[in-house]
């Protein structure tokens, strides 16, 4: 099994690739294959097609995914949105059912705002929403920072761990002949009416 780990920074080895690491660790610590996939400047740079290409192949063969942005003007990175409203636009049929977990980091503030637009994106594609003990969410301006959230760091490793539980669970219940839901057309109600 396997997890792909987004990491919306602008910075690759920042603050977001640090949180994102720890619950990595702790999905391998659980025999959960884990791999962050950075959401590079191709999202903003006209490289969009590029980036989401490259990101469904690996959303088809993983089995979960996190999605994890610094805190932006109280919102995820700008490369992020637009990376997720492409990839979730034209891959939901891959992410239905996957399990997700969203993972926002910031200095200061901002983090539960952050956090309520990325989960959005998870239960629009019918994603059981994996999370903590707490929200899930780190602070610091960088990667050392983050290491010194004790409280953040626990966060993570309980996202990993909970993520390989579910993981785990639904294998077993797909062996026991627990049927997967079948996602139906979706219905769409105009309230504006002529």
């Amino acid at each position: 099994m396997k997890v792909i780990l987004f990491n919306g920074s602008r910075n690759e080895k920042g603050s977001t690739y640090t949180s994102l690491k720890i619950v990595a660790d702790a999905l391998v610590e659980n025999g959960i294959e884990a791999e962050i996939f950075w959401v590079d400047g191709r999202a903003l740079s006209g490289e969009m097609k590029e980036l989401v290409d490259e990101a469904l192949e690996k959303v088809q063969e993983a089995d979960g995914i996190v999605l994890g942005s610094p805190v932006y003007y109280a919102s995820p990175s700008g490369e992020m949105i637009a990376f997720l409203d492409r990839l979730y636009w034209e891959g939901e049929k891959y992410l239905r059912f996957k399990p997700a977990a969203a993972v926002t980091v910031a200095r200061r503030a901002g983090t539960t705002a952050t956090l309520d637009v990325l989960n959005k994106y998870i239960t629009y594609a019918q994603q059981p929403v994996v999370t903590s003990r707490y929200w899930n969410m780190t602070h610091g301006s960088n990667g050392n920072d983050v290491l010194k959230d004790e409280e953040g760091i626990q966060i993570m490793k309980t996202i990993g761990r909970n993520m390989a539980w579910i993981l785990k669970s639904i294998q077993a219940g797909k062996a026991a002949g627990v049927p997967q839901p079948q996602a139906e057309k979706k219905v769409f109600t105009n309230f504006i009416r002529a």
